[in-house]
Formats: structure tokens, sequence, C-alpha cells
């Protein structure tokens, strides 16, 4: 061979291939099974390949669904601060080529019902693929997790953006994963509540249940009724000003959370729990005579007066108003610690309010005492104390939401040193918060006859943002994948490992939690 030409045709490979791997760099090798998703989703399968977020990258949706479009742009929104990208979101009929996040609406296996999705990541593109919207909106909050952690800063990062390929299924084991904030005895502004709605979303809770009346203070306007909030909503635990949200404040707070595919639920507590109504109108007491307003933390010592015809088209009213203004299908009305009214009028009253739920197209629920009235078809149960208030509702064909006050109370303290929070109902360290299953927690109640878990956030104690995240985190996210995860896939010693390396996470976000010597051996607890 010419030696010339044999030079030639050397340099000439040489530079086909540094041209390729100019124009097609190395992706990185990545186990997708290295990451900590919490909850912890169904089945993960690791490829070991890379696909990068870039200025170029697209994202698609199929088809011209306008909600679909919200949810790309969501998508887009969550990834710019950290990025700096301002990634394109357009409609498309067929899969996109490369370099591309793609979200479809397609018919999933049943099992994946209405929030399953599938997480397809190969070295080209991105799929999440659902059978309906709130589903996409599941699983991106998967593909956030996979993200590096830094995609969670407020600011640009200088990195690049690059995430494990492989496959991920994942659907929920209850249709009904919820928080619950009291916002009577501590006020807490619909900015606030809109900002706790988007940490519950990141975790695929759907259900915000608002405690909106106690004896401390009404916290939303009726309009036939004004006196409940501008006497009523004036004050709260400790004599502060209180507060209380406009119809149209928690008009939007709503939409901010059905964005987020969650449901908000509205409790209004009766016939205890009512000084704030009772002191408001005179005329809802058995003597005709308003009490002071209330300041302190006791409870069990107001009720209506259940003889009166003039409770009953209070209750209508309130019902109806908060009825007109919430789409979800829920309407809560206490029912719990009334110690003051006799069970003989107890029951009665119950009765009452739940036909008049039903006759505004709600599903009525109650605290587990609600278990001694006559529970009509599609009336739940929320179990907190009680064992056998719990049994008696299932016996009557009603479904129970699980909140154990010694499993899923947030507002209990974590240990005797804990400054925050009560502890009647025992301290609730991390561990005792994750090791329980709700289809064994009560003898004769299985998995059936279980809807879902809530985590209420009492506030005696509890006055701004960064004590509730304190109380809350990380608590609640281990409710989130009791609610999310089967049973038999959860596991304490895997779940710590993933929490303390999400936790790098909740540092980047800035929230306020608490690093359990659980979790956290040797490292520096956040200050309250």
């Amino acid at each position: 061979m010419n030696f010339k030409k044999y030079l030639y045709n050397v340099a000439l490979f040489a530079t086909v291939l540094l041209l390729t791997s100019w124009s097609e760099p190395k992706k990185p090798k990545m186990d997708l099974l290295n990451e900590a998703i919490l909850p912890k989703p169904v089945s993960v399968i690791a490829s070991g390949s890379s696909f990068e977020i870039n200025a170029k990258t697209k994202i698609f949706v199929n088809g011209e669904s306008e909600e679909l479009l919200k949810i790309g742009h969501y998508l887009a929104n969550l990834i710019k601060p950290a990025s700096g990208f301002n990634l394109k979101v357009r409609s498309t009929l067929k899969p996109p080529s490369s370099n591309s996040i793609y979200l479809l609406i397609s018919d999933l296996e049943p099992e994946f019902g209405l929030e399953g999705y599938k997480l397809i990541i190969t070295d080209k593109n991105v799929s999440i693929i659902a059978n309906s919207p709130a589903g996409i909106f599941r699983g991106i909050q998967t593909l956030r997790q996979i993200l590096p952690k830094e995609i969670e800063a407020a600011t640009k990062q200088k990195k690049s953006w690059f995430i494990a390929t492989g496959e991920i299924h994942d659907y929920p084991q209850y249709e009904y994963r919820g928080a619950m904030l009291d916002v009577s005895r501590h006020f807490f502004s619909a900015e606030e509540v809109k900002k706790y709605i988007d940490m519950l979303a990141a975790y695929k809770l759907n259900v915000l249940h608002l405690h909106l009346s106690d004896d401390q203070g009404w916290r939303i306007e009726i309009k036939s009724w004004p006196n409940l909030t501008k006497h009523g909503g004036s004050t709260q635990i400790g004599g502060g000003k209180g507060g209380f949200y406009a119809q149209e404040e928690y008009k939007e707070i709503i939409q901010y959370a059905l964005d987020r595919y969650i449901t908000i639920i509205p409790e209004i507590d009766m016939p205890g729990h009512t000084n704030a109504a009772l002191a408001s109108y005179p005329e809802l007491n058995c003597n005709g005579i308003a009490p002071e307003l209330y300041t302190g933390n006791k409870v069990g010592f107001s009720t209506l007066c259940t003889h009166k015809e003039n409770t009953y088209q209070f209750v209508r009213d309130v019902i109806r108003e908060l009825a007109e203004i919430t789409p979800g299908p829920y309407i809560h009305i206490g029912g719990d610690e009334s110690h003051v009214t006799k069970l003989e009028d107890y029951i009665p009253f119950i009765n009452k309010v739940q036909d008049i739920v039903l006759a505004n197209g709600k599903i009525m629920i109650g605290w587990d005492e609600i278990a001694h009235a006559e529970l009509k078809t599609n009336t739940i149960i929320q179990f907190w104390a009680r064992l056998e208030n719990a049994q008696k509702g299932v016996s009557k064909n009603a479904k129970v939401i699980l909140s154990p006050s010694n499993k899923t109370y947030l507002d209990m303290k974590y240990d005797s040193v804990t400054k925050l929070g009560l502890k009647w109902a025992g301290y609730i360290e991390v561990d005792d918060a994750y090791s329980w299953n709700p289809s064994t927690l009560i003898p004769g109640i299985y998995k059936r006859d279980i809807l879902g878990i809530e985590s209420p956030l009492w506030t005696e104690t509890i006055t701004n943002m960064k004590e509730l995240e304190f109380m809350v985190f990380p608590r609640i996210i281990g409710h989130a994948e009791i609610g999310w995860t089967p049973d038999s896939s959860r596991d304490w010693n895997d779940y710590k490992v993933r929490l303390k390396k999400h936790s790098e996470r909740l540092k980047i976000k800035g929230i306020n939690y608490y690093a359990s010597d659980v979790i956290f051996k040797d490292e520096p607890e956040l200050q309250e």
C-alpha cells in the first residue's frame, strides 16, 4: 500500500472518530436503582445509561389538551429556576424524535387507575404515560426526584442535568392520601396554605382537609351570617388578631390545589368546638346569651343548641354556602369532643346534619364519634381515638379514613425535649410515624374498609410556617409512603436510607425539617 495513502486513511479515520465523539458526547452511566424516590414506586427497572435535560429540550404533550399543556408548563416552571432553561411546551400528534419530555394520556392497565403512571427514560427521550392528567402530574413528581438534588434550588446552578435511564411503573395503594391543617387555633394566610399545598404535592398527597372553625376562631366567610368572621374570626389562641378567608380567597386556594390534583375538604366542626360561632350569634345558644371569645386551648366545653330550629337554619346556610364554593365531593362536619352535648341530643343532631350535607350534593365526613349516629350510604368515619367507634362505623358500612393520633398527629412532640407540640397521644418519632400498617391497625377493619390515611396538624402551639415545617417534616413523607406504596415493598431500614439522602433536597428547599437521631445520628439539628 502507498505509504502516503495509508497515512491519509489513518488521518481520515481519526478525524471521523473525533468528529463523531464531538457530535455525540458519551452519556454517563447511571443507575436508576440508586435514586431515593419517595414514596417508593411499585417497580423500578434500570438500564444503565442517562438522559440530559438541556436548553434545547422540549416538552411535548399529546394532542390539544389544555389541561396537559398546563401540566407541561408546570413542569417547565419546576425546571427553570435551577437550570435557567426556558423549555418550550408544545402539542404534538406523534411521538417526538429526540431530546424531549413527552406527556401522553393512554390506556394503561386497570391497576394504574387515575393516579398511576409509567415513567420511561431512554438516552433520547423521557415519556410519562398515564390514564389521566392526575397520573401525569404524579409522574412529574418522580421525575423531579430523579433529577439532581440541585433542581430544588431557587436560583440558577452551574451543572449538567443528567438523569438515569430505565422504567418506573407506579400507582397508589389507597385512593385517599391526605393532610389536615388547623387554621382555627392559629390562622394561616391563603399564601401560606398554597405553600403547604406545594409541599404536599411533591409527595403525591391528594387531599388537604382545612379545619375552618373551632372555639378560637371562625375562618371562612359565610355571607348569610357575616358576624362569624367579623367577630368570631377576630382572634386566636393567645389573643392574636386571627383572620379568615373571604370566599374569593377560598376559591383561589381550591383552584391552586386543583392545579396540583389535590382536593380541598372544608371542615365546620359541630355541635362542639363552636365557641367562635356562639360568641358571634347569641341565638345559637340555649340561653340566648353570647359567651366571650375564647383564646385558650381547652376542648369540649361548647355546644350548639340542638333543640332550636334556628340552629338548623344556621347549619343549612353554612353547608349550602360551603357546598356552592367547594367543587370536591366532601364536607367534613367534625363531631368530635362534644362533651357537653348529651348523647340523646348528639345523635339526632348528627342525623339531621348528615341529611343537610346530602341535600347539598356532598358526602359527609366526621370524626369517629359520629359512628353513634345512623350513618347513610357513603358517609365516612375519620378514626382518631376510639377503636370501637371505627369498628362501629364499619359495621354500619362506612368507609374509614385512618388518622390514629399516636401515629399520624403531626402536633405530637417527637420526644421529651421537643419544644413545640403536645404529648397527650404520646411521642411520635420518625420511625413511629412510618412503622405501622393501616390494614392491621384495628381488629376487624381490613384494607377494603379503608379509604386512606390523613395526617392532621392541630395548631395549638404552631404559630408560623417554620414551626409548621418542623412538626410536619419528615413525618408526613413517611405517611405519604404508607398511603402510596404497597405494604410488601415498605421497609424501615430501606426507607431511612432514602429519607436521609432526600434530606439534602429539603435543605436546598429551605424546609425546616426535624433532623431525628434515628436518621441523622451525627448531624446537627436545624433550629425550630
